[in-house]
């Protein structure tokens, strides 16, 4: 049974995704790990004999610990952290209750080598309109809420990615990119392990959007348009980037939650 300081898989999967989401922690024991070494989506592995050091970094945000089975590592865990003031709550069941019910996982080894401060680094072309802003905004809902993204002239994408230890996506001849008639965002839902209904009715959009096949979505020429717009708004892709996540935070929604739902406004007067 749940309680004030736990949460249930299911209710946790509703909150993964949305701007308000917990920071996820896994102290799972590297043999536990090892033994399956995928992640609930946005979860950070750290060690729970190092919760003093690392907590200060999620003081002010809700937390929830996920260890085996849900059990002596998350509770202990989760009550250091409310010690410190973090609202934290264990996962019931822990990432064994999560894989039975069937929620998605990330292979840890798809997630790019972190920084010093423990955050992914991304690197891409200038002035994005669709792919190279869905694909940040799925990394940071679903992957690394923490990612770090550079956005650089074409030419110098993969220097700059070799040198500053950064992942290139969403050009030519990398693995995050293109391939065939599926986009980057398509390859990124797919090798991340993300193929939920709505995240692959919102991969069919940006698709539909990004390569000028407008014919795959009802949405797609919306999130074109709307999409085109915002680069016209802004002359900064990070302010872009920035203001592209709520689009893709409502289109998301809506492809997760509202699909049946209409909006009119018919006249209950009578036509003369």
């Amino acid at each position: 049974m749940s309680s004030y300081t736990s949460i249930s898989p299911d209710k946790l999967f509703r909150l993964i995704g949305t701007p308000n989401a917990p920071a996820l922690v896994d102290v799972r024991i590297d043999e536990d790990f090892a033994a399956d070494p995928r992640l609930v989506p946005g979860a950070q592995r750290r060690s729970h004999r190092d919760v003093q050091a690392w907590a200060p970094g999620i003081a002010g945000r809700s937390a929830v610990i996920i260890c085996h089975e849900g059990q002596k590592l998350s509770e202990g865990t989760a009550a250091w952290l409310r010690h410190g003031n973090v609202a934290a709550e264990v996962l019931e069941g822990g990432h064994l209750a999560w894989k039975e019910a069937g929620l998605p996982t990330i292979p840890a080894d798809r997630i790019p080598k972190r920084d010093e401060r423990g955050r992914t680094v991304w690197v891409t072309r200038e002035r994005p309109k669709i792919d190279r802003i869905a694909c940040p905004w799925l990394i940071r809902r679903f992957v690394d809420p923490s990612a770090v993204f550079l956005f650089v002239a074409s030419s110098e994408v993969e220097a700059v990615a070799e040198r500053f230890g950064a992942t290139a996506f969403d050009i030519e001849n990398v693995f995050w990119s293109h391939r065939g008639e599926f986009c980057t965002f398509d390859v990124m839902v797919r090798e991340f392990g993300l193929s939920t209904p709505a995240l692959e009715r919102l991969a069919t959009m940006v698709r539909g959007a990004d390569t000028a096949r407008l014919d795959l979505s009802p949405e797609a020429s919306g999130l074109l348009a709307a999409s085109l717009g915002l680069s016209r708004m802004f002359d900064d892709d990070l302010k872009q980037l920035s203001a592209g996540h709520m689009l893709y935070d409502a289109f998301y929604r809506w492809c997760r939650d509202a699909t049946k739902e209409t909006h009119n406004w018919p006249s209950n007067k009578v036509k003369a």
